[in-house]
C-alpha cells in the first residue's frame, strides 16, 4: 500500500515563494509507485487548498489525520505529512502542533525545538547556558524601540564594533535583514526588520568563511561533510542565495580536517542540545583565528535539488530522492516519542 503523504507549501511569512519552490522539489521526488502526494498550498492569508478546493488537517475518527474539504469534497486519510515550510506559521512549531493534535506524524523537528530555532535570540541564550559558541549580540524589543530609541543606541553601541548585522529574531532566508557599517544607519536597520518581528537582533558582524553542516537522523544522527558558502558580494542576502549564480557551495570546504571535526560536534550538540529530530541545517562563521561560532539552526532547510541541505547530503553519499524518503521514514520511526 502506497504511503499518503501531505507536502505543504508555501505559508503564510516572507518567505512564501522559497517554500513553493521546496515543496513542489519534494513532491516530485516521491515516486509514485510508492507514495500518494497531496500538494497541499498554504496562501499568504493562511488558506489552505489541494487541487484547488479549501481543506484543512483534522483529526480522524480511526486515530489518524485527515485532509479534509472544507466545500463537499472527498477526505484523503494522510500517514504524514511533510511540512516544507520557511519562517513563522511554519518553521516555528505551530503547524508542529497542529500534526500533534491532529494525530499525524510529521517530518522534522517537534513543537519545541522548533519554536527554539525559529527565535533565534531564543536559540542563544539556549546556546551560551551549554557552552556552544554563538555570535555577539543585542536583543531589541519594538516596545523599548518605540519608547527610547537612544538607550538601544547607546546598548548597541556599547557592547558591539561595527559592521553589525540587524535581523528580524524570527524570520529566515535573508528577508528583513541590513548590514550596517556604522551607527547612523543603525535605526533604518531595526526599523526594516521591525517590519516582520516585534523582536529584532544586532549581531556583531564576523570576518571570516561562512560554513555549514548538515545533520540527519532521531537519537542517532548522521553528519554531512562541511560545505563552504562563497558569493561575490558584500553578505549572504536574499538575491544572493536565490538568484542564478550568485553563490558557490564547495563540499567539503578546504579547511582542517581538525576544523571541521569540531564543527560536526558543535552541529550535533546543537541538534540535540534543543531536542531537535529529523533533519537540520547548522550555519556557522568561522573568523580567521579558527574561531568558530553558531549563527542558526535551520529545523526546515531549503529544499530543492540544489539546496545547501540536498547538497550536504549528496556529496556524503545520499542522493535527492533517498533523502527526502529517509526523512518520511524517520518521522514514521519517532512519532509518539517527541
Amino acid at each position: 500500500m502506497r504511503r499518503r503523504v501531505a507536502v505543504l507549501m508555501g505559508g503564510r511569512s516572507g518567505e512564501h515563494e522559497v517554500s513553493l519552490v521546496s515543496g513542489a522539489s519534494v513532491a516530485r521526488a516521491l515516486d509514485a509507485d510508492r507514495y500518494e502526494v497531496f500538494p497541499v498550498l498554504i496562501d499568504r492569508a493562511g488558506g489552505w487548498t489541494l487541487d484547488g478546493e479549501p481543506v484543512a488537517l483534522v483529526p480522524g475518527s480511526d486515530g489518524h489525520g485527515v485532509i479534509a474539504s472544507l466545500s463537499g469534497g472527498p477526505t484523503r486519510v494522510v500517514d504524514v505529512v511533510f511540512p516544507v515550510l520557511h519562517g513563522p506559521y511554519g518553521e516555528d512549531g505551530t503547524v508542529q502542533g497542529l500534526c500533534e493534535i491532529a494525530g499525524v506524524p510529521y517530518v522534522g523537528a517537534g513543537v519545541g525545538a522548533s519554536a527554539i530555532a525559529m527565535d533565534k535570540a531564543m536559540f542563544m541564550t539556549v546556546a551560551r547556558t551549554l557552552d556552544i559558541p554563538v555570535v555577539e549580540s543585542v536583543e531589541v524589543w519594538r516596545s523599548e524601540w518605540t519608547a527610547d530609541p537612544d538607550t538601544v543606541r547607546r546598548r548597541v553601541d556599547d557592547a558591539l564594533p561595527y559592521p553589525v548585522f540587524v535581523k528580524p529574531a524570527r524570520l529566515g532566508s535573508s528577508v528583513g535583514i541590513s548590514r550596517v557599517t556604522d551607527p547612523a544607519g543603525l535605526a533604518d536597520a531595526i526599523e526594516v526588520a521591525l517590519e516582520h518581528d516585534r523582536k529584532v537582533l544586532v549581531e556583531r558582524g564576523m570576518v571570516g568563511r561562512e560554513v555549514e553542516v548538515g545533520v540527519l537522523g532521531n537519537e542517532h544522527v548522521e553528519l554531512s561533510p562541511v560545505g563552504e558558502i562563497s558569493y561575490d558580494s558584500d553578505w549572504y542576502d536574499y538575491d544572493t542565495k536565490y538568484l542564478p549564480d550568485r553563490m558557490s557551495l564547495t563540499v567539503p570546504a578546504a579547511i582542517p580536517d581538525e576544523l571541521a571535526m569540531r564543527l560536526q560536534d558543535i552541529a550535533r550538540r546543537a541538534f540535540r542540545a534543543i531536542d531537535c529530530v529529523g533533519m537540520a541545517r547548522i550555519d556557522f562563521f568561522v573568523e580567521e583565528s579558527g574561531d568558530a561560532r553558531v549563527l542558526e539552526i535551520n529545523t526546515i532547510p531549503g529544499f530543492t535539488p540544489t539546496s545547501v541541505y540536498a547538497k550536504l547530503f549528496e556529496a556524503a553519499g545520499i542522493a535527492y530522492q533517498p533523502l527526502v524518503e529517509r526523512l518520511i521514514d524517520l518521522a514514521l520511526e519517532i512519532d509518539g516519542q517527541r
